[in-house]
């Protein structure tokens, strides 16, 4: 068996009056995540990892932020056709392990509801997905609510005969 792993990364900007898109979840919030898709910073953080561990380029490259067909979509379609592309070269997700920092909202209510999404999504059970989250510490962008970062990393693998 090939086993692989991934790395992602995203940023977006918080902005007053946009939906806060967490996991295919709307965060209660005043302000949201501002980007050309829904900027589920978290889903497309887990994207790019899917992506890296299969040496697919990332989720610009698949799924640039030029292209009108991309504009306003569910982040979660965005998972889905990067699950479709790692299995086209063999391999299925294992498990996915994503930190967020943020400073408000907490996001602890909302954890079932976007690992369920996901899961759903990427074909994998929500024991397979680990979801956490810590603030900045009140310092720099994230600590200003300027911001949100997702990290995360994922496991890939692939039956070879031996």
């Amino acid at each position: 068996m090939k086993i692989k792993v991934g790395f992602g990364f995203d940023v977006h900007q918080l902005k007053d009056g946009h939906p806060f898109v967490l996991g295919g979840v709307t965060l209660d919030h005043h302000a949201g995540a501002f980007g050309h898709s829904d900027a589920d910073v978290l889903v497309h953080a887990i994207c790019d990892a899917i992506l890296g561990a299969a040496n697919l380029e990332d989720i610009g490259y698949h799924f640039p932020n030029t292209d009108a067909k991309w504009k306003g979509i569910s982040s979660l379609i965005l998972l889905e056709e990067c699950v479709k592309l790692i299995q086209a070269k063999g391999f299925n997700l294992g498990n996915i392990d994503a930190m967020l920092c943020l400073e408000e909202p907490k996001i602890k209510p909302y954890l079932p509801a976007m690992k369920e999404n996901i899961a759903k999504v990427a074909g994998l059970t929500v024991e397979d997905i680990s979801i956490k989250a810590t603030t900045n510490e009140t310092m720099g962008f994230i600590g200003r609510q300027e911001g949100v970062v997702a990290y995360a990393v994922c496991l890939i693998e692939k039956q070879t005969n031996a």
